[in-house]
């Protein structure tokens, strides 16, 4: 399917969970030490990040020795998960090549820590053995990066290495002005606390991203994602698009809190998906729902994606004002769902059924292990508007979190599922800084050629100073190179080139950050490599490009909203995103972002009352638009031309039966 192997593994391990293939000793000594390494990882990530308690505090830590001690512990940890394949299936030459990249990370973190204490006491000149160096350790990441992340993420760190090389031989104002190559590649990929893999972005993302994973690992070995799955489906039950909406419902709570697509659709999509294909639905539709719903989680808040966190940062906002500003859009996303879910319902004769058994009813411990939930993330809300720091709020929330698992008789009774959990946090983070430390290559490469400004002066002469035709220039960016890759990478890449020049076009800094946030998580479903639609493809049992295609036409409104708040500032709703706020405004404009999507949702089901025409379907997405514009004009074209549109597929006859089943 075009799967990372991260990917498979992850739907490997949630799907065969039950199953206990025999083992090697050899094979249990490792998964023992991967835990034990990724329990490591976890704790001295957060001892870091840990507030002060009274007069006692632990990090942070001194950045020379810290950053390199944690690279190394987390290429051991992947190393290690590479090597270890109880079922037989990695190749020799994957295995060596592990071992190998390992030991050429630990000697680099090594010579890394040697140099910077040289740095502060004395000048140091590079040479060729650091230039050797950084070259090895460039190369050791990007090979972790390229089996766990597939190829996208590791050629874009390839393609910035070789033109750090080859810089003096391009033509025009690509030519690059290297002076020593030595220095130059030493810096730039290894030896510095500002750029290289070990820069600025790798320090964000530990301080920040981190803690939030570990609590999202927490809170899904406490047992509440299985609650919420129950609670949603119950509530879900009488509609007719059931376990579809229960889908939504439930894949928008567990992805807020695990900030990932893949791991949402594999954690949820084992239950809702053949529920949801038992109810009546196709199945390339029952995994569009899923992967749909799933992608949305990372916009849910107040968790969302690790590439929020990192926003919050970029654009010199509290984590806070983020999560203010996401919140309309995936409201509307989420509703936008539901009313597909509801047209395609129709459009299949799906009715509601007043029982399903496919799955248990939620008990009163379902209910109570929803505390376990809300709890932390209330927490955390309320200490970010009492102006904490996302890190102290998220480590707060952990805090709290460990005697509320008390709630849950299963870790009562097994209290090492909270270190399991632990452990599965600090592996999932040492996995995501393999794709950190390929595009902190890239943003090295960036920085020291100077390539973003002689983009953004290409871009300013070519669009000829169109906002729109530079925001569809970067949507389109945002979806190649999101294709495969992380939120988080494609996000940073693609804001380290083109934000500039979006914010010289006249968008705000926090706009155009979360049009570029917003479409990188839109890739994750957008073909042909939609990762999170083909790890539903492969539970749904259908085609995967189907699929994708299904998901993007299921979740169209995370493509066109990032567009209407470039043009509506308003609805972010924050002064940071520029405006001035009034509730008739406001109102106004909900009003017809909710009009929009029920004329899109109609035009893309093919269907409200009765079948629809193509003329119809084509003229109701032109309605959308005029609505989505910010001019007055336009306002009164769309609102007539929907009215119209409305009014005339209620007084038109009803087609005939044979006639439906034509269409």
């Amino acid at each position: 399917m075009g799967t990372s192997p991260v990917y498979e593994a992850a739907f490997n391990s949630t799907c065969f969970m039950n199953s206990s293939p025999r083992q090697s000793p050899t094979a249990t000594v490792t998964q023992q030490a991967i835990t034990v390494l990724g329990l490591l990882a976890a704790l001295y990530g957060m001892a870091n990040v840990m507030p002060a308690i009274g007069d006692f505090r632990l990090g942070p830590f001194p950045m020379e020795m810290f950053r390199a001690s944690f690279f190394a512990l987390c290429a051991v940890l992947v190393g290690l998960t590479m090597v270890d394949d109880p079922m037989g299936n990695t190749k020799a030459w994957v295995k060596m090549a592990s071992v190998a990249a390992v030991v050429a990370i630990l000697y680099s973190c090594w010579s890394f820590y040697q140099v910077s204490v040289k740095l502060d006491e004395d000048m140091f000149l590079f040479g060729l053995r650091e230039a050797g160096i950084a070259m090895s350790v460039a190369a050791a990441s990007l090979f972790f990066c390229w089996r766990l992340w597939g190829g996208p993420v590791a050629l874009l760190g390839i393609a910035g290495i070789a033109y750090l090389l080859t810089g003096e031989y391009w033509p025009g104002a690509m030519r690059l002005v290297t002076g020593d190559i030595h220095e130059l590649l030493a810096q730039n990929l290894w030896y510095s606390l500002d750029t290289g893999i070990l820069g600025a972005t790798f320090s964000i993302v530990l301080s920040t991203v981190l803690p939030f994973i570990v609590l999202g690992a927490l809170l899904e070995g406490v047992g509440a994602g299985e609650s919420m799955i129950r609670i949603a489906f119950s509530m879900m039950r009488k509609t007719a698009g059931g376990p579809a909406h229960a889908a939504v419902l439930a894949s928008g709570l567990f992805g807020s809190v695990s900030g990932s697509a893949v791991a949402n659709v594999v954690g949820t999509g084992v239950i809702t998906i053949p529920m949801i294909k038992r109810r009546g639905f196709s199945n390339k539709f029952a995994g569009a729902v899923e992967a749909a719903a799933s992608t949305g989680g990372q916009i849910m808040p107040p968790i969302m994606g690790a590439a929020a966190l990192v926003m919050a940062d970029y654009v010199g906002v509290s984590y806070l004002t983020v999560v203010v500003a996401v919140l309309v859009p995936a409201i509307a996303f989420y509703a936008s769902l539901f009313l597909m879910i509801i047209f395609e319902a129709r459009r299949e004769g799906i009715t509601p059924q007043d029982t399903d058994a496919e799955l248990a009813k939620p008990s009163r411990q379902d209910v109570l292990n929803l505390v376990l939930v809300f709890g932390p993330l209330g927490l955390i809300v309320l200490m970010l508007i009492d102006g904490w720091s996302p890190a102290g709020a998220s480590m707060a929330a952990i805090a709290l979190l460990f005697p509320m698992s008390l709630i849950n008789p299963r870790i009562r009774h097994q209290p090492g599922l909270l270190l399991k959990a632990l452990s599965n946090g600090g592996k999932t983070f040492a996995q995501l800084l393999t794709a950190i430390a390929a595009i902190s290559i890239v943003i090295s490469v960036l920085s020291a050629t100077g390539m973003p400004v002689k983009f953004g002066v290409l871009m300013s002469t070519l669009l000829d100073q169109s906002l729109f035709i530079a925001l569809l220039v970067v949507a389109g960016g945002c979806i190649l190179l999101g294709m495969g890759m992380p939120t988080l990478p494609a996000y940073v890449t693609v804001a380290a080139i083109a934000l500039p020049s979006m914010e010289q076009l006249g968008l705000a800094p926090l706009n155009a950050h979360m049009f570029v946030f917003m479409i990188a998580v839109a890739s994750t479903i957008t073909p042909p490599v939609a990762i999170a639609a083909y790890a539903a493809a492969s539970i749904a049992q259908s085609r995967p490009i189907e699929t994708a295609v299904s998901a993007s036409r299921i979740g169209v409104m995370i493509f066109i909203i990032p567009f209407a708040f470039a043009y509506n500032p308003l609805l972010l709703t924050v002064a940071q995103a520029g405006g001035q706020f009034t509730w008739p405004s406001y109102i106004y404009l909900i009003f017809k972002l909710v009009v929009a999507m029920y004329l899109v949702a109609t035009a893309l089901s093919r269907w409200e009352l009765h079948p629809l025409g193509y003329l119809s379907i084509a003229l109701r997405l032109v309605a959308a638009v005029l609505l989505l514009v910010p001019l007055a004009v336009y306002d009164y074209g769309g609102f007539a031309l929907g009215a119209a549109l409305l009014m005339a597929h209620r007084l038109s006859p009803q087609p005939t039966k044979q006639n439906i089943q034509h269409t």
